[in-house]
Formats: structure tokens, sequence, C-alpha cells
């Protein structure tokens, strides 16, 4: 993640907490220019749309972060209201009857206290990364996925940090897991991907970034990985002159 990136989940994340909604807005709007992997910036957006009646584009941010964490509690409860709001009342029902189902399945422990705590540790991690105290990020994250090992998208965020710090096993153990609860989630695809790329795996890593493009035909990333791969492909087949 560059910098201005940074600064701009860091300040509308702030602006938010404060309900400073146009603020914030204005600048998360900038994040999802740049990316669509945070679900906690779409459901914010939604809260924002929401709290104007514009109930259409709530619904659309809060679906985007239930398609990115299926398991983010607040987002789902917030898109059942919004459903609600819309008159689509067999929706809302339906997405009742998942959470309970899923928490049932589950073991034991409410699935939406469970579900917030762990959105509150990667909240909180996200504050220990800012501040650059990246071991206290890690272990919050850690929380959050033993707390909920079926959020994709946390358990990406974790992959990236242990990745930064070079545990790249760790890593890959975790793009692999977030792969297996959630296999659309192509933020967890192309870091796989990548890492499969850097290890010389070359099959592998363009089935990941194909799989992707079947998704997301419009993916940057995977496009130029791909063309990448392919180029390595390519090369590792022709004949030494």
């Amino acid at each position: 993640m560059d910098d201005h990136l940074k600064q701009l989940l860091l300040l509308g994340r702030e602006h938010y907490q404060k309900r400073e909604f146009d603020k914030a807005e204005y600048l998360l709007k900038q994040v999802v220019e740049k990316t669509d992997r945070f679900a906690d910036v779409f459901d914010m957006l939604g809260v924002m749309a929401h709290s104007r009646g514009d109930f259409a584009q709530a619904e659309r941010n809060f679906e985007n972060a239930v398609r990115l964490n299926p398991n983010y509690t607040e987002a789902q409860l917030n898109l059942m209201v919004t459903y609600n709001d819309l008159g689509k009342y067999d929706a809302a029902r339906e997405i009742y009857g998942r959470i309970r189902s899923r928490g049932a399945a589950g073991g034991k422990g409410d699935p939406f206290a469970k579900g917030k705590i762990a959105n509150m540790h990667a909240e909180l991690s996200q504050a220990y990364q800012d501040a650059g105290m990246t071991p206290e990020a890690i272990g919050e994250l850690e929380r959050a996925v033993r707390l909920c090992p079926q959020f994709a998208d946390l358990r990406t965020r974790l992959a990236v940090l242990y990745r930064d710090g070079g545990q790249t096993e760790r890593a890959r153990e975790e793009l692999e897991a977030a792969r297996e609860a959630n296999p659309s989630y192509a933020q967890a695809r192309l870091l796989l991907g990548v890492m499969m790329l850097s290890a010389g795996e070359l099959e592998a890593a363009e089935k990941e970034f194909e799989t992707v493009l079947e998704r997301d035909a419009d993916n940057k990333g995977a496009q130029m990985y791909l063309r990448l791969v392919r180029g390595r492909l390519a090369s590792s087949e022709r004949p030494p002159s």
C-alpha cells in the first residue's frame, strides 16, 4: 500500500469516527477509486449514503462489503436494514437466515458478537499499522482470524503483514486459507498468484490469475501478471539456440 493510500484511509476513518461524513466520504471515495479490497470502507460509505436517504447507493456499498467479507456482521445488519427500507423484505429475511444458519453450524459463541469483535481487532490492527507498530498490528489480526477464520479479507491482510515481515510461508498459508474461505475473493488469489510466480510455480500462478479474470475480466493486476507469467512460460518452452 502506498503512502498516499495509507493517508487517505487514516484520515477517512478518523473523519468517519468523528461523524464528519462529508470529509470522510470525499476521502474514502478516493480509496475506492484506487482499490476495492477494504470491506470496512464500503461499509462506511454505505452508512453515509443511508444517513442521507440514498438507499440505493447504500445497498450497493453494503453488498460490496458483504461480497468482500461474507461474515462481516455489521455490514450484513446494515444491508438487512437497507433492504427493509427498500421494501426487499424477502432479501432481508434471506440474509438473516444465512447468518443464523452459519452461527448454528459454527459451534460455540454468538456469531454476531464474534464478528463484531473480530472487526474491532482489525480496526485496532490498522491503527497499530498506521503508527508503524507492525508486531502489534499482526497480533490483533491474528486474534481477529482466530475468532472468525472464515473472514477472507482479514486473512489476506494478515498475509500481507506476514509477507512484508519476511514470513513467506505463513503468508502463503493465510492466502490459501482465505481462498478456501471465499473462492471469489480476488485479492487473495491475486496475492497468492504473485507468491507462486515469485517461487517459480508458473502454471499454478497462471491458474490463479485466470480464475480472477473469469470473475472480473477488467482486473488490471491480474491482466498484467497473467501476461508476465505467460511470457515466462513461453520462454521456458523455447528451445535453446
